[in-house]
């Protein structure tokens, strides 16, 4: 187990790229790199870096890293190595570091999906088409949609105020058809209201 929560050194997006691309599975950059990518340009420090995964594809995932990579399962607080064959059903991310003594270099997230659509597992309702949910920037590097990336960061009780600052970076780059879709996936979360929907009206 590691309590090195902190001890980080972030791969670049194009090195992340260069091990997911060969992956036959749906992926993107997530968190604030997937915004800035939307954006075009940096707009704030980035202490890690996000990649997303369909829960379906863990074992490809893990097959393609394991000889290369440490992984390690986030669950209750704690960072433990996940095992070969090990499916991770009520785990969702897996930390990753070249060993045991490295720095943590990427975190990979799992969603959820039934068929063909995207499940947001905080409130199950809020679904969107799985080939809805990536982009790609000029580099083919495929990348989570802002307005589904934004949820995730608003979709907590108490948000950070980088995660502010990212929505208000995002806002004005959002079509009309983004912001009800985030608008209204808001509100079947919080149905006391939400601070960012005013925004989105």
């Amino acid at each position: 187990m590691r309590t090195d929560y902190s001890n980080w050194e972030p791969l670049a997006v194009q090195e992340v790229s260069s091990i997911f691309s060969g992956m036959s599975i749906d992926w993107g950059i997530a968190g604030g790199w997937a915004l800035d990518i939307h954006l075009g340009r940096k707009t704030r420090n980035h202490s890690d870096i996000d990649i997303v995964v369909f829960r379906a594809d863990q074992q490809v995932i893990y097959q393609r890293l394991k000889n290369d990579w440490t992984l390690y399962k986030a669950k209750d607080g704690k960072l433990s190595l996940w095992s070969a064959d090990e499916y991770l059903d009520a785990v969702n991310s897996v930390w990753v570091s070249r060993d045991s003594q490295s720095p943590w270099a990427f975190e990979i997230m799992f969603m959820d999906n039934e068929q063909d659509n995207w499940v947001y597992r905080r409130e199950k309702t809020v679904q969107e088409a799985r080939v809805e949910l990536f982009s790609t920037d000029e580099n083919n590097v495929p990348y989570l949609n802002p307005a589904v990336q934004l949820l995730y960061k608003g979709g907590v009780e108490q948000i950070r105020e980088k995660d502010s600052q990212d929505f208000l970076s995002v806002l004005p780059t959002l079509s009309i058809k983004e912001k009800t879709w985030l608008k209204e996936s808001l509100k079947r979360q919080f149905s006391m209201g939400h601070s960012w929907i005013p925004h989105l009206e």
